[in-house]
């Protein structure tokens, strides 16, 4: 794939960087720098350089690369050229090959001078590294935040250019993260993976089964009060509970001066003395507001 311009090629302008107004920009400055794929003008080559890279798309799997190499070694994932016998995964070249083998042998060759903690890739322990020194080498120059890692810079530098590379293919819905796609693929599957092992419920997300565990059946009460050293299993409940001992009383009725430590007890007020709510929801025995 060859990209042309229309104009000499020697722009000695600054090291390239990300410009969203920039590469969109609409005014009456010339255009000399042409892509040939899709025809779009740029006013400066660092520009062109920059708009090439989403062409550089596996037509397999719609996998935008960095550059023509990068796509190149992603093929080879396709092509099975380096695949593991054990379990059959394949990876773009031979190095990633023989680290890849380490999950299998369990060997972990790189160790942290600092925990001790072990990692089967040397790139693995330089980002481990970094918990420690605190260094964050990737900044971001829109905003200044600071990465650890240059993955993440990258995706983090979607916000400002409000890039979203991941479409769904059956709402064309896009995404600026992987991973927020594959979450929202799950919209169209139904497909809920992850199963509680004590009651066969199933969630779409691991975050959703970690919360469920730890609400319905964990027995671990990790929120204590401070004022009587009761225990609870959701933070909201603590909070709640503090208030008996404060006084605090932060929901009030719009009708009168009543004041209630509670949601629920505003609603039973509402309720009781106003006639204001879902009478259906109102037991008149216990007075509980069933919602």
């Amino acid at each position: 794939m060859e990209f042309e311009t229309e104009a000499d090629s020697t722009d000695k302008s600054q090291p390239f960087e990300i410009k969203t107004e920039a590469i969109t920009q609409h005014d009456d400055k010339p255009r000399p720098y042409l892509c040939t794929v899709c025809d779009k003008r740029f006013t400066r080559k660092k520009y062109l350089s920059a708009h090439r890279r989403i062409h550089s798309e596996d037509s397999e799997c719609d996998k935008r690369c960095s550059s023509q190499d990068a796509l190149s070694h992603h093929k080879n994932i396709h092509t099975s050229k380096y695949k593991c016998t054990e379990c059959g995964k394949c990876c773009q070249c031979s190095r990633d090959l023989t680290a890849h083998r380490r999950s299998h042998s369990g060997e972990k060759p790189f160790e942290c001078s600092v925990c001790s903690k072990r990692f089967t890739q040397a790139a693995h322990l330089v980002v481990h590294s970094r918990i420690h020194s605190g260094e964050k080498p990737y900044k971001c120059h829109m905003c200044d935040k600071s990465f650890s890692q240059s993955g993440i810079l990258n995706t983090h530098m979607r916000v400002h250019t409000g890039e979203k590379l991941h479409k769904c293919h059956v709402c064309d819905k896009s995404f600026s993260q992987f991973g927020s796609l594959k979450r929202h693929i799950g919209v169209h599957t139904g497909d809920k993976p992850y199963k509680c092992s004590l009651c066969n419920k199933s969630f779409s997300q691991s975050s959703g089964l970690q919360s469920h565990k730890r609400h319905l059946h964990r027995n671990r009460r990790p929120y204590h009060c401070s004022y009587c050293g009761k225990t609870f299993k959701r933070e909201e409940e603590l909070k709640c509970h503090v208030r008996i001992h404060t006084g605090e009383k932060p929901y009030s009725c719009r009708h009168c001066s009543e004041c209630f430590t509670q949601c629920i007890q505003l609603k039973r007020h509402l309720l009781k003395s106003h006639n204001e709510g879902n009478d259906n929801a109102f037991c008149h025995i216990c007075l509980c507001v069933c919602l």
